[in-house]
């Protein structure tokens, strides 16, 4: 089964224009941004469910303070994404990696946030969602480092706690050390070293209050890719909140990405069983022992058109030996294949396009038109569920200049490039359904509102 966007004329639906309205255009998020508008940004969350905001929307004060070029916009992103991908390969091999920035300074905070209320009473943040994190954390009054001005301050909680060094949570977190009897730990975040204290306090998540939650108090932090306001972990983790939460939500959750050129960028994060679609495909959720908190899944072949490319079977096999594999991950924006597996996507996209037009480059991007084109859509195929992306999952278009690209690419070849991620810009204005008791994952598309 397919998931495909269908219009009446569906070749003028696949061909983009010098003034294009169908096709996902970073210059209209930036041009949204300089309006301010922000009509959906005051309402409350409602039931188990929250509003998911991109972090440059107006509704995010982490959007950028001036106007940049749709080129500068992507090269940044574009980035972003190498520091992430470099970041999710050192969780799989188990070792630190900093990457060099050339040039330039590399942030890589996740890409989407939630809104969170903290404390007795309530002290409100917003948080970056990540799938491929666990521990939650905020930073702490007098914290070292974090770059922001809104900071939880424990002493205005009534339900707050410092939790022992002899608590069990002490011994689920990474690294842990005792200074005195709190327990305190330290881990890396894509570019940047985290020293923080496990704390216990009331987490707000819509109108669901999560009496005496575990998360990090960050006392100190170094590099630029700590989340301004904090990170709620959505893994597999022991003290992820699927793991804290399993009586109330079941360790099941959903969320729909609003795409770039949503007015608002306003999607949801749906939290438990209830509510969720009914009619949707699965393929199966694997275990892999070297990063258990990520979500596998089977990638068995990939179509460009009506053609399955040819991929070595190696480029897309899971090994929960070595950590190779796919995963779904909500914090990586363009999404990243093994140099084998990309290349032939690539060859094939550029084939059906159309050999005579000339393919030009654009920071990562190897594969751009300066050229109207027609674009044929990429299907995902994995065990027991395809998954059909429209042109609008899978380019980025410049109405400035008339550039348009193909959101896709290869994975970074000085570091374990053995992981393939499907990553946020080609899961946007789909439903995508975690079931973990039932070890599956969904796809199924919808429009992100």
């Amino acid at each position: 089964m397919t998931f495909i966007k269908r219009h009446h004329k569906s070749q003028q639906s696949q061909t983009i224009m010098k003034t294009p309205l169908l096709f996902t255009s970073l210059v209209l998020l930036f041009l949204y941004l300089a309006k301010g508008l922000n009509g959906k940004c005051e309402g409350e969350d409602d039931g188990s469910t929250l509003k998911v905001f991109h972090v440059f929307s107006p509704c995010s004060p982490f959007r950028p303070s001036k106007g940049m070029s749709w080129e500068e916009s992507v090269l940044q992103m574009e980035a972003k994404d190498q520091a992430r991908m470099e970041y999710l390969s050192s969780l799989v091999a188990k070792r630190s990696i900093v990457p060099i920035a050339s040039g330039r300074q590399i942030t890589q905070s996740p890409t989407y946030i939630v809104k969170a209320k903290i404390g007795t009473p309530a002290q409100r943040f917003l948080m970056a969602m990540d799938t491929s994190n666990d521990v939650a954390w905020i930073p702490c009054t007098a914290c070292v480092g974090c770059k922001t001005t809104t900071l939880f301050s424990p002493s205005k909680s009534t339900t707050f706690n410092k939790l022992p060094c002899s608590s069990p949570q002490c011994k689920q977190v990474r690294n842990p050390s005792c200074g005195g009897s709190a327990c305190a730990f330290n881990f890396t975040y894509g570019t940047s070293s985290v020293a923080a204290n496990l704390v216990q306090d009331t987490f707000t998540l819509a109108t669901d209050p999560l009496p005496a939650y575990t998360f990090g108090c960050v006392q100190k932090a170094t590099g630029n890719s700590v989340p301004q306001q904090g990170l709620l972990g959505l893994g597999r983790g022991p003290l992820s909140l699927l793991a804290q939460t399993h009586n109330l939500y079941q360790s099941t959750f959903s969320y729909c990405l609003p795409s770039f050129k949503t007015l608002h960028f306003s999607g949801s994060l749906r939290l438990g069983p209830v509510a969720q679609p009914k009619r949707i495909k699965f393929t199966p959720l694997l275990k892999n022992p070297r990063r258990s908190s990520l979500y596998y899944v089977n990638l068995m072949a990939i179509r460009v058109g009506r053609r399955i490319v040819d991929i070595p079977p190696a480029a897309l096999a899971f090994n929960p030996t070595t950590g190779a594999g796919t995963i779904f991950d909500s914090g990586t924006v363009f999404t990243r294949l093994v140099e084998p597996a990309y290349t032939a996507v690539r060859n094939e996209f550029r084939r059906r396009v159309g050999r005579k037009v000339t393919v030009t480059t654009l920071g990562g991007f190897d594969t751009c038109y300066t050229v109207p084109i027609v674009a044929p859509t990429i299907t995902f195929m994995f065990s027991g569920m395809n998954v059909t992306l429209p042109p609008d999952n899978i380019l980025i278009h410049s109405t400035i200049g008339s550039v348009t690209c193909l959101a896709m690419a290869a994975a970074p070849d000085n570091v374990n490039s053995v992981l393939n991620v499907i990553a946020n810009m080609q899961q946007q204005n789909h439903r995508v359904l975690y079931d973990v008791p039932n070890s599956r994952l969904g796809v199924a598309r919808e429009l992100c509102t």
